[in-house]
């Protein structure tokens, strides 16, 4: 799995050149937060194809106590 996760990271933003770390790190983070977890899909009927993102909100909403 983490051989397939940096092939990932390295295809969408191992190429680009940053002038200093902090900006690479922008970008990485960026890439995790934005594209990654808000759009890949969760590619199993358990999780019901939901991104994580939603996989993380249903979860909230499943285990907020009643009123």
């Amino acid at each position: 799995m983490a051989e397939s996760w940096f092939a990932l990271l390295n295809a969408e933003v191992g190429t680009s050149v940053w002038a200093t770390r902090a900006e690479a790190r922008a970008d990485v983070i960026r890439f995790i937060e934005v594209e990654y977890n808000r759009t890949r899909l969760r590619k199993h009927p358990e999780f019901g194809y939901l991104t994580p993102l939603e996989t993380r909100a249903r979860l909230r909403h499943d285990f907020t106590p009643a009123a």
